[in-house]
């Protein structure tokens, strides 16, 4: 049987710095190279969140796709926009905000919120238009 998916895309800015405390200023500028630049930089982030379920016959939809939206603001979005992702996101302490840690940290972040409604099955994070992190169900 197929699996049924609707997606909501939508966009947060924020700033980091890719870093390892451990590591001395050389040690990171060669790991991370200009992405460990100690002031940070920023990113217009696009935020794909994908969810499964079952089909509502009444309705014709998995999940009103405002409800989708509406927890997307209000469990991640809120506490994530126009923010330092080092220093002001208390989920993401001691988490080095590479694309991929962030995509993880967002879909643990968001998974809970949306059951039993519905199910994550893919949280793709586009840093830049050309380079994404995803993490899917499959």
């Amino acid at each position: 049987m197929p699996r049924l998916t609707i997606a909501r895309r939508m966009t947060f800015s924020a700033a980091h710095r890719l870093y390892d405390p451990a590591l001395s200023r050389a040690e990171n500028e060669r790991l991370f190279g200009k992405c460990a630049n100690p002031r940070g930089h920023g990113h217009n982030y696009v935020l794909e969140v994908h969810v499964s379920g079952e089909l509502d016959p009444a309705s014709g939809m998995i999940v009103d796709l405002k409800w989708l939206k509406d927890v997307v603001e209000s469990r991640l979005l809120a506490e994530i926009d126009h923010r330092n992702l080092n220093e002001d996101v208390d989920f993401l302490a001691g988490v080095n905000p590479t694309a991929e840690n962030l995509a993880l940290a967002f879909w643990q972040r968001l998974e809970p919120a949306l059951r039993p409604r519905a199910h994550l099955a893919r949280l793709r994070l586009w840093e830049t238009e050309n380079n994404f992190a995803e993490v899917s169900a499959d």
